[in-house]
């Protein structure tokens, strides 16, 4: 163990000497995982209640990418985006399908996708709307950290990062249909919003919101755009989150899960707003033989496994154990869908549950000062959230017994 101390000691030396500063990571290295586990380089387990943020919706080193890598490397890695290649068009074929929107622009990354949806939107309001750029996103919304994300991300406090900003994107409280109408003028191109605000601390739109929008947008002859980067492909208990609401998109973007943890993204449209032309967008990974046969064996295996529905069994598993400390603990809004869940303690000691689970071999997500937010993968099974359960009480009855977090 003191010889896997040293070496993991050499290895936070070098990482913290070398890697840009751009979070405070915990100390731990991590070396190795499978199915809902990590393990550090001392050799440390971890019960992973993260995900990557929704990210390895299969677990950890799940077969199937692993098979999928191994396969198309040996066939194709790279033949450039300006063609076609077989595993694209398999990919393309399937997430259409799936969708019901018929075009599919493919990228590495979440704030890819969602840059490529303002761009549209940006190139429908140029010639449709008579130059109109403007595009309304909700207030504590999260897009990405890309200049252009940025700037439409309502979270408090990032309207003034990396001045100047970006203009043309309008925030409006969450959940206000009056506020929305309010906020559109001839300017406006499109309405860009996350039905369930996961990085804002898991807030779900309301059914009444989301049909109300869909009327607004084709009244008004505007787009409706939903990010769905962390509730796509299963996450809510349906393979789209949009399927909740019985109202089609104009514009989708999809991450995170979709690659079970390879870099992958895509943004879906209509037919009719196949706008773009040659130059107006692209990217050297667009369509990247690699990551199209990861995402053809991931959504086919959340398929196969029907874990759609799991996310849902297990989601609701999980919903009702929360409810069972509710009062044990003064655990209070219990909310999401799903495997998207989020609750809040009653003091803002978030960060100091994360890191006194991190300790005890649980990870979980602090997303606000009192909230905890459970992203687990969507294989996860009873045992393993009962398993979260008795660590996180456990901690909390240690940590917290000098301050009553119990009401």
């Amino acid at each position: 163990m003191d010889k896997e101390k040293s070496y993991t000691d050499e290895l936070l030396a070098e990482a913290n000497a070398s890697i840009l500063f751009v979070a405070n990571r915990p100390q731990v290295v991590m070396e190795r995982g499978e199915g809902m586990y990590l393990w550090d380089t001392n050799g440390n387990k971890y019960l992973d209640f993260v995900g990557g943020w929704a990210v390895t919706s299969l677990g950890h080193s799940p077969k199937v990418i692993s098979d999928a890598l191994l396969e198309q490397s040996g066939k194709l890695v790279n033949a450039s985006p300006g063609f076609f290649n077989k595993p694209m068009v398999e990919f393309a074929r399937l997430l259409t399908g799936l969708s019901g929107l018929e075009r599919v622009f493919f990228g590495s990354t979440g704030a890819e996708a969602n840059e490529s949806a303002i761009k549209l939107a940006r190139k429908y309001g140029a010639v449709r709307k008579n130059g109109a750029y403007e595009i309304i996103t909700a207030k504590r919304s999260f897009h990405g950290r890309s200049l252009a994300t940025t700037a439409a991300t309502g979270k408090a406090g990032w309207e003034h990062m990396f001045a100047p900003q970006l203009p043309g994107f309008v925030k409006v409280p969450f959940n206000n249909i009056e506020a929305m109408k309010q906020a559109i003028t001839p300017r406006t191109c499109a309405i860009f919003i996350e039905l369930i605000q996961g990085e804002g601390g898991v807030y779900e739109t309301d059914p009444a919101y989301i049909q109300a929008l869909r009327t607004l947008c084709d009244e008004q002859g505007i787009l409706l755009m939903f990010d769905e980067v962390q509730t796509g492909i299963g996450r809510t208990g349906t393979m789209f989150a949009y399927e909740h609401y019985g109202v089609m998109p104009d514009v989708l973007t999809l991450a995170k899960g979709i690659g079970g943890g390879f870099p992958l993204s895509a943004m879906l449209t209509k037919e009719a707003y196949n706008l773009f032309e040659a130059g107006d967008q692209g990217g050297t990974y667009t369509g990247q033989p690699l990551a199209m046969a990861v995402g053809l064996a991931v959504v086919g295996e959340v398929l196969e496994r029907k874990l759609p529905q799991q996310a849902a069994e297990q989601g609701a598993y999980l919903l009702q154990k929360l409810h069972g400390i509710k009062e044990q603990y003064g655990v209070t809004d219990i909310r999401g869908k799903g495997l998207l869940l989020a609750f809040d303690l009653p003091e803002p000691r978030g960060a100091e549950l994360a890191a006194a689970c991190l300790q005890a071999g649980l990870l979980i997500n602090s997303s606000g000062p009192s909230t905890i937010r459970l992203i687990p993968a969507l294989i996860v099974s009873k045992a393993e959230i009962d398993e979260m359960m008795t660590l996180l009480c456990n901690v909390m009855d240690r940590v917290f017994k000098d301050v009553a977090l119990r009401g």
